[in-house]
């Protein structure tokens, strides 16, 4: 990599001063690379959401910038995510949804694992009729898991395990919302969607972030809730968004609503916010619904939107239900074009990362700043010791 895709000096001056990031984040493999390990890897990313394994023994296999893993809930009913690798000779175990009725079985030689990890079965390792050996300790050999942890049911991981523990890396946002800590109850087949799109992943959270295209790229939503009706959700280091102060809450053609979440303050009536976990969770509060978004990276300039819509009961009109699907999919999608172009003009060589309006564009400049952070911090972090170094 150049040393001039390195230069993040300017992405982290002041709004008024400072250039997005350069194009090298949005079209270089090699950055892509970096990207997956210091923004990543190194921090608390969503993957999934708990609604894809809603019962004990259910089991998803799932892909993350390349690795896969799995994602089940154990026969406690909590949910883990591990590597989807056999410690034998590596081979992927689960490849594709099931529910894991005893074990998890590697379909190579049938290594056997209990759905909370641990190596339980080795059959004919010690030879022929000999399922044991002193050299396999099965203790030692157990799946990898990947560390987690549930917040508005979506599921977050830490892939390298550096990340200060989920509560206090997103204290502030966790107090921020703590209203909808309780219940949230997916909606089912028809509350679930996806989007594929042609853009880096990034380019989705900072079109998120602000409020500023409202009236041209979503017309029909600004109609009733209007550019000058929001207000931007700012801290630093940590997450950005927008907020409304006029949600209009959905209605049947008899006049149903959703019902409310208990106990919400009295701003909730008409307010909505909308938040992005850093890196790639996009979170909607309303007073009678949630949702969440997970951005799964599929490459370079490929990503994958996982939509879950929750409400504050089990049960909920299907019609209306339904329609509140349709509405968010029509708004997600008219967003397609414009990250899309975006991703499109991240190959002009003239482009230096664009400026931003310093009275708009505060929260998307506050996340490239965060990804260069750190980004800095990965480039500045001593190297691994070779093996010869360490025997030194």
């Amino acid at each position: 990599m150049s040393p001039f895709h390195s230069d993040l000096s300017n992405v982290r001056n002041p709004i008024a001063q400072a250039n997005g990031l350069p194009n090298a984040h949005y079209t270089d493999p090699a950055v892509f690379t970096e990207e997956r390990q210091a923004v990543l890897f190194d921090n608390w990313a969503g993957l999934g959401v708990g609604a894809d394994v809603p019962e004990i023994g259910d089991a998803v296999p799932l892909t993350f910038m390349g690795m896969p893993l799995l994602m089940l809930r154990d026969k406690q009913g909590e949910v883990r995510v591990f590597q989807n690798i056999c410690r034998h000779r590596g081979m992927i175990l689960v490849d594709a949804p099931c529910k894991i009725e005893g074990a998890i079985r590697c379909p190579y030689h049938s290594w056997c694992y209990a759905t909370d990890g641990r190596l339980v079965s080795t059959p004919h390792v010690g030879g022929p009729g000999q399922n044991t050996h002193e050299g396999i300790d099965r203790d030692l050999l157990g799946l990898i898991e990947v560390r987690s942890h549930i917040w508005m049911d979506v599921v977050f991981i830490n892939i390298s395990g550096s990340a200060a523990p989920f509560k206090e890396a997103h204290a502030d946002l966790i107090t921020r919302w703590a209203e909808f800590d309780k219940p949230l109850f997916h909606g089912g087949a028809d509350s679930r969607f996806t989007l594929e799109v042609a853009c880096n992943w990034k380019l989705a959270v900072e079109n998120y972030c602000e409020s500023y295209h409202l009236p041209w790229v979503h017309p029909a939503l600004n109609t009733y809730s209007k550019l000058e009706d929001h207000y931007h959700i700012e801290a630093a280091g940590k997450f950005s968004g927008q907020g409304t102060w006029v949600y209009r809450q959905l209605t049947d053609d008899d006049g149903t609503v959703f019902p409310d979440f208990d106990a919400l303050d009295s701003k909730w009536d008409t307010a909505a916010e909308y938040i992005t976990v850093y890196p790639n969770v996009l979170l909607g509060v309303h007073r009678d619904h949630t949702f969440a978004i997970v951005l799964v990276p599929h490459g370079l300039d490929r990503t994958v939107e996982h939509i879950h819509l929750y409400y504050a009961a089990k049960e909920t009109p299907d019609g209306l239900r339904l329609r509140n699907t349709l509405q968010w999919k029509e708004v997600f999608a008219e967003d397609v074009f414009v990250v899309e172009g975006m991703q499109r003009g991240r190959h002009a060589t003239g482009f230096d990362g664009g400026r931003f309006s310093p009275v708009m564009d505060g929260p998307t400049h506050m996340f490239h700043d965060w990804v260069a952070a750190q980004m800095e911090r990965h480039r500045c972090a001593p190297a691994p010791l070779t093996p010869a170094q360490a025997a030194e």
